[in-house]
């Protein structure tokens, strides 16, 4: 068997000369891995609904010494997963990672499926798994080989999510894409993988599930490590299978949750 002539094993996880895309990146769980690729020696594409948080985490990027580009926008506006894909190109040089992070949910409080009208339903598919499809199929068609899609999914969609069910069968169907996309790109070179968090407490995590500090002993007992997970445990999972490191794998999900089979998370992202 051959050995690799590379380098330091530190060295696969770097990401130098690679442009990112990183959607829903304005907050929460989609800064962290942001500013974690940036960290790598990524540039970044930062992306997200609220304007003044694109704008606060493109300059946090550049802090770290790379380039950003600052596109507020909605996925699932027509035409803005195409014009996101291409600035990235335009302006940036190539497109070699996409993360599909933004989804979770408008709303605040939490329902029984019998009690989800279809135009709620609709709504939670539209956001989690109609605009990721739509931002990676403009990523694909403009990613060389050796690129990589990260999808963020959930714990939720991996089990039964009581009160949440239809974030949960939207992050299933993230996962559903997730394998098939592997299997069809494949061919191109083109690697995708998912990343499922379990509990991470950001601001919508307690808007939504109606948590407040107060609960998080409570919470973090029921997970084997003993602790709620942060933006960057989930950060550390997408670089890895964004970077070279993980150049063998393909049509994976990844459960970040401290030994917790599923969690409880919604968050926006």
């Amino acid at each position: 068997m051959a050995e690799s002539s590379r380098g330091s094993l530190l060295d696969l996880f770097r990401l130098d000369g690679r442009v990112a895309v990183v959607t829903g990146s304005g907050r929460g769980i989609g800064r962290g891995i942001a500013l974690a690729l940036a960290d790598a020696g990524a540039d970044v594409v930062v992306t997200a609904r609220r304007s003044a948080d694109v704008v606060a985490v493109a300059e946090q990027v550049r802090d770290r010494g790379r380039r950003a580009v600052e596109l507020p926008g909605d996925l699932r506006a027509p035409g803005f997963p195409a014009r996101l894909a291409q600035a990235a190109v335009d302006e940036l040089g190539s497109l070699d990672v996409w993360v599909s992070n933004a989804g979770g949910t408008d709303e605040r409080g939490v329902r029984r499926l019998v009690d989800t009208s279809d135009d709620q339903l609709r709504d939670m598919l539209e956001l989690n798994l109609v605009a990721a499809q739509a931002g990676v199929r403009e990523a694909a068609r403009r990613m060389p080989r050796g690129s990589a899609i990260v999808h963020v999914a959930s714990g939720a969609g991996m089990r039964a999510a009581p009160n949440t069910g239809p974030y949960g069968a939207a992050k299933a169907a993230v996962l559903s894409l997730t394998a098939t996309l592997a299997a069809e790109l494949a061919a191109d070179g083109i690697r995708v993988n998912a990343v499922s968090p379990g509990m991470v407490p950001t601001d919508s995590f307690f808007d939504v599930l109606q948590f407040d500090e107060q609960d998080v002993p409570a919470l973090a007992a029921t997970v084997p490590l003993g602790r709620l997970g942060t933006p960057e445990d989930i950060a550390a999972a997408v670089l890895y299978l964004a970077s070279p490191a993980s150049s063998w794998v393909t049509g994976q999900n990844l459960l970040v949750g401290g030994g917790r089979e599923g969690g409880r998370s919604v968050e926006h992202r």
